[in-house]
């Protein structure tokens, strides 16, 4: 496995430098890395502002054509075999043993899909086999439940008319236990998945910054923002959830010896409220078309993890 990351990065570099294919290694073409990707929303794209859905027929994942699996796919062409499962609304149990029923679109009252009910998936980790070269995954936040403390966050800040904490005070130290609760998940996780494939190299894939350290730049009320969370819930959802969260991933993954790609340091000043000149690379409760994003990577977030991955894939 290591001679084919290896083959193929020495492809990128030359690619890069202008040198012609035919001085690449004979091997590289022929021996593409089998990589499997696993993940949630966060991975399969999901939001029209990632791009379409390309899988027909449609499964209920909401994997599109711009998420970073498919990215990077596109640009390494045939020196990867890539195997993406990854689906809208996946948990790390999705991920590990547990089939899912994906949901597609279908988020009533505000959205409804045509397809839906769609037949359920089996568990991700599945698709990973012994031969398995690299197996990526981006998992958590809906282990953590951090889509209903959102609509949570939104209903209580509506309450408050945007004044206090109403949601940190809501959760009190429930989300210090939902925290261990996913770090032991995840653990097992990485166990199961580092048996299945003993040889692949395992990379683990954080959250990007959804929410600036300057809370000022969003605005009470906004549905291309945070709607009514208010500003000190906003700072709690940060220090307090995604922060940790991604402090977690890193933590467990390096327990295990696998790599970690950080897209929050990356990610900073592209939140959700940094709209200015669209800087913004996750959308909000809707994007800028006004269609429903939830709080999604845009094309522009997938293309900044399409190249940490990448890199990471190819030890670069």
């Amino acid at each position: 496995m290591r001679g084919k990351i290896t083959a193929i990065a020495l492809t990128i570099a030359l690619t890069a430098c202008g040198t012609v294919a035919a001085a690449t290694p004979a091997n590289a073409a022929r021996a593409p890395l089998d990589w499997v990707a696993l993940g949630d929303s966060y991975t399969a794209g999901a939001i029209q502002a990632a791009g379409p859905e390309y899988e027909r027929p449609r499964d209920g994942c909401a994997r599109t054509a711009l998420s970073y699996p498919r990215v990077i796919e596109d640009e390494l062409g045939d020196q990867v075999d890539l195997r993406n499962v990854s689906c809208g609304n996946a948990t790390i149990a999705n991920i590990v043993d547990e089939p899912q029923e994906p949901i597609g679109h279908q988020l009533p009252p505000f959205s409804t899909d045509p397809d839906y009910p769609f037949p359920a998936v089996p568990p991700q980790l599945e698709s990973v086999a012994p031969d398995t070269d690299v197996v990526t995954v981006g998992i958590g936040g809906n282990s953590l439940g951090f889509g209903q403390i959102l609509f949570t966050c939104i209903e209580l800040g509506q309450n408050t008319l945007g004044r206090g904490t109403p949601c940190k005070d809501h959760y009190g130290d429930e989300l210090e236990e939902r925290l261990a609760q996913v770090s032991g998940e995840y653990d097992e996780m990485l166990t199961a998945i580092n048996a299945r494939a003993r040889h692949a190299k395992v990379i683990t894939v954080g959250y990007p910054h959804i929410i600036p350290e300057e809370t000022t730049k969003c605005v009470f009320g906004s549905l291309v923002g945070f709607s009514t969370i208010t500003r000190g819930d906003l700072d709690w959802l940060r220090t307090n959830a995604l922060e940790p969260l991604n402090a977690l991933i890193r933590r467990r993954t390096a327990e295990h010896g696998d790599t970690y790609v950080d897209l929050y340091t990356s990610s900073r000043g592209h939140s959700v409220c940094d709209k200015a000149g669209g800087n913004n690379w996750v959308e909000g409760i809707l994007d800028t078309s006004a269609r429903f994003a939830l709080v999604h990577p845009n094309a522009r977030g997938h293309a900044n993890a399409a190249t940490l991955v990448r890199d990471a894939i190819l030890g670069l």
